[in-house]
């Protein structure tokens, strides 16, 4: 239990931020008897959009994201259903439904973690908090509009990131996933700059939901990932029809007689300049932590020179009371389930006595596309990179699965598309063929890799994916029967059906 705090301090513990990372630790600290407030305060994004209570995941990331991925599928399947006995006349897909429904759902979100933090006996403020010092807060009172004081005993920084923009001319012209989400009018024809997972999930499921869809990349795809897999990724985007504007980057943006938007490049490898019009640019280059503007610098954080906080295994800042969690720290997976574990084990050692800290190891991940990317551990690279090629076995499959095949699956040229699936395993054979990196592409690879990432944790080998009884007939199976090996150098896409 926490002890009562000292007359000089107003609460045990003062959260800034109220997204899933800050509240899971805010409740959590509660409920082992600390006093607690949490702040929380959004800033319009330059096009004016703002949202309520629940941070980045709940309004302006996983969950709405989710959603229209989820729209974008129901378009793909219903293109199968055509083989398998379905037909359908007069479909219309309403963007204003798509996101009015979005709207209310993420509306009664909010006002669920309203009174998840009153019933926990969190004492909520929707007010911008600035630093005094190291132990005071001052913040303007939402209704009364007077300035107010608190001091803590301790102090969880929770500050999440927000999109980046281009120093171009005309960059207000775009938006960024803070917006899409909202958006009141039709993308339509749209231009989405950047190559991370924000970037072609939003491009999938534009492209899904059927408005033209361009990606501007500078470089490679999914910086960070799995190389083979980001290429796949983007073959498979090409295929459905997204188009990809390569080793490019705007130079300016105008805006157009006709209320359009005429966007200039220069193509690095030829150094052409392209002038094209588009609906709207989104833009997805990038995120930085929200750290400035709120008196860290009085405490005596350190903050690097890219915005974020440098924590120690503890999350603890070099400020022995001052900590910080989820995606404003440094070198950490930029994730909400990561943000939320890591607040609840925190508030635990704070006030319950617990030495139990975060592990940042195989955490699991997925990348929204329209064929799904899940991963854990090392990339097949960064597994060369750590313990030497002669170290390491790859094994891998392409793959087809049974619903594709059967609903006869094809791409915009009308080219067959059953086979765009793939599995991977990175091993270490200096471990008894421990499985150290895991890539899946395919439907649901999201729910397949949660069931993975328990197996990954308990130090699963590649036999032990061997000996495990697959589920026929589904994509998740062909992990337990990979037997080509990269070194091998045989043919990897899998022939024939059962």
């Amino acid at each position: 239990m926490a002890s009562e705090a000292k007359a000089e301090f107003d609460y045990d513990l003062a959260v800034i931020g109220g997204g899933s990372g800050g509240l899971a630790c805010a409740k959590e600290a509660a409920k082992h008897g600390a006093k607690v407030i949490c702040f929380d305060f959004v800033k319009p994004s330059p096009a004016g959009t703002t949202w309520g209570l629940g941070g980045t995941c709940v309004n302006v990331g996983c969950i709405p994201k989710k959603i229209m991925h989820y729209s974008g599928l129901i378009r793909q399947k219903m293109e199968d259903s055509h083989s398998l006995g379905w037909k359908f006349e007069n479909l219309k897909f309403t963007w204003s439904d798509l996101v009015d429904n979005i709207g209310n759902y993420i509306g009664g979100l909010n006002f669920q973690y309203r009174t998840g933090l009153s019933s926990a006996g969190v004492k909520y403020e929707n007010a911008y908090a600035v630093f005094k010092d190291q132990h005071t807060i001052e913040y303007t009172e939402k209704r009364s509009k007077e300035l107010k004081t608190i001091r803590a005993k301790n102090f969880v920084l929770a500050t999440g990131g927000r999109p980046n923009y281009p120093d171009i001319p005309g960059w207000e012209l775009g938006i960024s996933s803070d917006d899409i989400f909202s958006y009141a009018r039709e993308p339509g024809k749209t231009l989405v700059v950047g190559a991370s997972y924000i970037a072609l999930e939003c491009a999938g499921f534009l492209n899904e939901v059927g408005f033209e869809t361009a990606v501007m990349v500078r470089s490679i795809l999914l910086r960070g990932f799995d190389q083979q897999c980001a290429v796949m990724i983007g073959e498979v985007m090409e295929k459905g029809g997204v188009r990809f504007i390569r080793n490019s980057v705007p130079t300016k943006l105008e805006k157009t007689a006709n209320e359009r938007i005429a966007v200039h490049w220069v193509d690095d490898s030829t150094k052409q300049h392209h002038v094209e019009e588009f609906d709207t640019v989104l833009w997805a280059i990038g995120r930085t932590a929200v750290t400035s503007g709120m008196g860290i610098e009085t405490t005596g954080v350190k903050i690097n020179v890219s915005k974020k906080i440098p924590v120690d295994a503890e999350e603890r800042t070099n400020v022995p009371h001052i900590y910080a969690i989820g995606d404003c720290i440094q070198d950490r997976p930029e994730l909400t389930p990561v943000a939320i574990k890591s607040g609840i084990l925190l508030a635990q050692r704070l006030f319950a006595g617990s030495t139990k800290k975060m592990d940042y190891d195989l955490v699991p991940t997925t990348v929204f596309t329209p064929y799904e990317y899940g991963t854990i551990g090392l990339s097949e690279e960064e597994a060369y990179k750590r313990l030497g090629k002669e170290n390491v076995e790859v094994y891998l499959s392409r793959f087809g699965i049974t619903e594709y095949a059967a609903g006869h699956r094809q791409d915009k040229n009308g080219t067959d598309m059953q086979k765009e699936c793939f599995a991977k395993l990175v091993c270490d054979k200096t471990k008894n063929m421990k499985v150290i990196g895991f890539h899946y592409i395919g439907p649901e690879a999201g729910e397949v890799t949660q069931g993975y990432a328990t197996a990954m944790r308990c130090g699963a080998t590649k036999q032990d994916f061997d000996d495990t009884v697959g589920i026929h007939p589904t994509g998740a199976e062909e992990l337990t029967t990979l037997s080509v090996t990269v070194s091998s150098g045989e043919p990897w896409e899998k022939k024939g059906g059962c």
